[in-house]
């Protein structure tokens, strides 16, 4: 989505392909046209929770790969008719690419990276880029593997470490939200951060409970459900996916 690095927090490699760019707005009507004041509503982040937030009604389906970019704070609706309920920035772990799991006349309905898991919201048309991401992630916490996908051809399958039975990976389709690079962090320098949390930590590593893909120094935790809920992966696996575009959908099944 942008090639450029800045501090320890960088997008994914991958160029997404644009499909069309409208400019932004600072406060967002909806269907009816009344404006919004953004600074009521609560941002989505992978820090907060959204209790009103609708949640997912198809968690373990696949999307077309449409992805969005709001490109300034935008408000966000449980419906294209109802009333804001929060809003999303334009800026998360680097820019913010939600996956579309809905389409209907001007508006979308995105995957959202705050809590509940499976959260979603509905955006106006309007201030958003459009873009395609060929790939798909898929994680099948059973027999704790990793798949990668590109136009619907395997790049590789990976054992990986997945939630011990007190800490579970959550189930459901999320997606990368992120890709950061920290050399301060000896376990894994390269974590991918997903738009899922914790279903039974409110924080670990000193965050606040979100799930992410990253690389382990100790191979035999490769296999094994031994994680507070991230995806462990090997470093070969790990070079695949920092390739991958933010906002690819990332489906995590009991298989």
């Amino acid at each position: 989505m942008r090639d450029e690095r800045g501090g320890s927090s960088v997008p994914a490699l991958a160029v997404l392909v644009l499909l069309g760019v409208v400019a932004a707005v600072g406060i967002l009507g909806n269907k009816k046209h009344e404006t919004v004041d953004l600074t009521t509503l609560t941002a989505s982040t992978t820090a907060t929770t959204i209790t009103t937030a609708p949640l997912d009604a198809e968690p373990f389906a696949g999307t077309t790969g449409l992805v969005v970019h709001p490109r300034a704070e935008a408000a966000l609706y449980s419906s294209p008719d109802a009333d804001a309920f929060g809003k999303i920035g334009p800026t998360q772990f680097g820019p913010t690419w939600l996956p579309v799991v809905e389409q209907t006349d001007g508006w979308v309905r995105v995957l959202l990276p705050s809590k509940p898991n499976r959260s979603t919201g509905w955006l106006q048309d309007e201030g958003l880029d459009r873009a395609t991401s060929s790939y798909l992630i898929r994680v099948h916490t059973s027999s704790r593997t990793l798949e990668l996908f590109e136009n619907n051809k395997s790049l590789g399958t990976w054992k990986a470490g997945v939630g011990a039975t007190k800490t579970p990976t959550p189930p459901g389709r999320t997606f990368l939200l992120g890709s950061i690079i920290d050399h301060k962090r000896s376990a894994s320098p390269i974590v991918l951060p997903l738009g899922a949390h914790s279903p039974t930590l409110d924080t670990f590593g000193g965050g606040p409970g979100t799930v992410a893909i990253h690389g382990w120094p100790n191979p035999h935790v490769f296999g094994a459900a031994i994680s507070a809920g991230c995806v462990r992966v090997p470093k070969t696996a790990l070079a695949h996916l920092q390739k991958v575009p933010l906002g690819t959908l990332v489906l995590i099944d009991s298989k």
